[in-house]
């Protein structure tokens, strides 16, 4: 069953969470257009919803319970359409499911409505560059071509549902799938029809009640309902796991290391764990029969993903790096050991704490940085306990101007300065993506005041 237009008028649907990403939004705006009766509830208020709520205000046939949810909303509806997110043992979600209510997720209904080729990348880390890698290269094989290439999934701003009036049969829909949007995906009993599962982490504990094995159960809805003639490609790193996750994995699946990358390519973005998300592209591409020289000249012009060790320039000849999207302790470790090497860092972290262990930060920390600038929060509350930055000269901060202050007092001409936070955005920012835009705003600021 594909989509057609009007398929969901005059459906009545309460869609849970609205949310500042614009995901939200585009969903809701795309069941409006559609004709269909959506009552949005959100925990958060109408003035904290308020930049969302605005881009809603012409349609008449969306009505809002904010604040509070209310079981009333998910009583005699069509479905609930539920936002990446909202708590596994949610009692609305359960009252609606004892109602015989369908939950639905709007990422995985895109996926089950359009007439394209489906491809999905998912991973604790590395899902993003990958995905952009592949929509790169993808893009390039086909420009000229009456196919068109989509990038949508978990996506800043972008509503994937609200791409289904432009898919055409044919197509290709490249989608970076998060762990909640693949819960979706389970419940619908889908997968892409090319897979790739970068690496896998502890990360999402306090969503998934420090229980791996449902993080994991929910992952792996990336290959669970594949066909043997589908692509499904996991990374060395994916393999490595122990077998009571890997032999869940389909026999047709691909393992892939960093060295299935052809010397021919040479990345503009730094370090080791850029290397292997190319091969994991790049291998992808291949197996879709994209050809070889596609592969190779997209990946040797792919610039990186914005706050994904993003190079701001210089501020008094020393260089900046935004990893703001680093939201744990394995991202920030990749960020240390990418532009470490020989050269001492100063580095600004810290945020809302994930109870993911920190005990492989130690010796990075130690080996590459001079100066430490923390970000207030429980995240850095707990690597001030456990002594990970002891040793190290550690100062912290109530706000991100003042963090970036410091460190720029503490670097000299020829330094780094790297905001590689390990830890969620909770508190301080509306999410990580304000976090780096705040960020390159202050930069932005210093590097006009200097001139």
């Amino acid at each position: 069953m594909y989509y057609k237009k009007d398929m969901f008028k005059g459906n009545k649907i309460t869609l849970m969470g609205l949310g500042l990403l614009g995901r939200g939004v585009g969903d809701a705006e795309f069941f409006a257009r559609e004709g269909a009766e959506v009552l949005v509830t959100d925990l958060k208020n109408k003035n904290e919803l308020k930049e969302s709520l605005n881009k809603l205000k012409k349609y008449k046939n969306i009505k809002y319970r904010l604040g509070k949810h209310d079981l009333r909303d998910f009583e005699n509806r069509d479905f609930i359409l539920k936002a990446a997110g909202v708590p596994l043992d949610s009692p609305f979600i359960n009252h609606a499911r004892l109602k015989g209510i369908p939950i639905i997720m709007s990422t995985a209904l895109f996926a089950l409505l359009a007439p394209a080729k489906i491809v999905g990348i998912t991973g604790t880390r590395g899902k993003t560059t990958v995905t952009n890698m592949l929509f790169e290269i993808l893009k390039a094989a086909n420009k000229g071509k009456k196919r068109k290439v989509y990038i949508g999934g978990n996506v800043q701003g972008v509503s994937t549902l609200a791409l289904l009036p432009k898919i055409k049969y044919g197509d290709m829909a490249v989608l970076e799938l998060d762990s909640w949007q693949l819960e979706g995906f389970g419940d619908l009993k889908i997968s892409p029809s090319v897979a790739i599962f970068t690496t896998f982490m502890p990360d999402h504990l306090n969503y998934y009640k420090n229980d791996l094995n449902l993080y994991f159960k929910d992952k792996l809805n990336i290959f669970k309902f594949q066909k043997r003639e589908h692509i499904a490609i996991a990374g060395e790193q994916v393999c490595s796991l122990p077998t009571s996750f890997t032999s869940r994995f389909p026999v047709h699946t691909k393992f892939v290391s960093e060295r299935a990358l052809p010397k021919s390519i040479k990345l503009k973005i730094p370090g080791t764990h850029n290397i292997y998300n190319a091969a994991l592209a790049y291998t992808a591409a291949h197996k879709m029969g994209v050809s070889n020289s596609h592969i190779v000249n997209a990946l040797n012009r792919f610039k990186g993903v914005p706050g994904r060790l993003e190079k701001l320039g210089l501020v008094n000849g020393i260089t900046i790096y935004n990893d703001t999207t680093s939201t744990t302790p394995q991202a920030l470790t990749c960020a240390l050991e990418a532009l470490g090497g020989r050269r001492k860092l100063v580095l600004i972290a810290g945020g809302y704490d994930k109870g993911i262990s920190l005990k492989e930060l130690k010796e990075p920390i130690r080996k590459y940085c001079k100066a430490i600038h923390l970000l207030s929060g429980t995240g850095s509350d707990r690597l001030l306990k456990d002594k990970t930055v002891s040793k190290i000269k550690t100062i912290k901060h109530q706000d991100l101007e003042s963090a970036v202050k410091g460190s720029l007092k503490d670097a000299v001409k020829g330094d780094v300065i790297l905001f590689s936070p390990g830890f969620a955005s909770f508190g301080m920012f509306k999410n990580e993506y304000d976090r780096g835009e705040q960020f390159n705003k202050i930069i932005s600021k210093m590097k006009k005041s200097r001139h």
